[in-house]
């Protein structure tokens, strides 16, 4: 099952992207042989100020046909990082080619995406910066490969 991160804006070299891509290889290593990946970051950008809408039509775009959608919203739903494993099992076993995680802009992600969901994941009721909640997402799903895969990685 093919991943894709949905995000609006690009992430420079720093810090931040040296985490999400140790977090992707390492996902790219323990998920592929579950069946996990490989994992593709789609980046946007709304050039022409056209705000939420404007970008919500470019994230659609970057979202493979027939994926299943999963929008990172504070309003969605909290879980433990086992649920949400067991929740990319879920989608795996029943067939899933394409999961897509979308994070908006500075506005968050457009109530017309938001419709289109699948699934809303939220990383708590406090609002992120948009590059750290890319990290959370990275090192989440390369969490849950490890608790899938019976890795010592995740302790309770």
């Amino acid at each position: 099952m093919r991943l894709h991160l949905c995000v609006v804006g690009r992430l420079r070299s720093g810090s931040e992207r040296d985490l999400i891509d140790d977090y992707l290889k390492r996902l790219d290593r323990t998920g592929r042989p579950l069946g996990l990946g490989p994992t593709s970051e789609h980046e946007v950008e709304d050039r022409k100020g056209g705000g939420m809408e404007a970008e919500a039509a470019l994230l659609s775009r970057a979202c493979p046909s027939g994926a299943v959608r999963v929008m990172l919203d504070e309003r969605g739903e909290v879980m433990s990082s086992p649920d949400f494993a067991r929740k990319l099992e879920r989608w795996r076993d029943t067939g899933a080619q394409d999961v897509a995680f979308f994070i908006g802009g500075a506005d968050g992600l457009a109530p017309s995406l938001r419709a289109e969901a699948d699934a809303a994941i939220s990383f708590g009721q406090m609002v992120w910066p948009h590059a750290l909640v890319r990290v959370m997402l990275a090192e989440q799903l390369y969490r849950a490969a490890t608790i899938l895969s019976g890795s010592p990685y995740h302790r309770v």
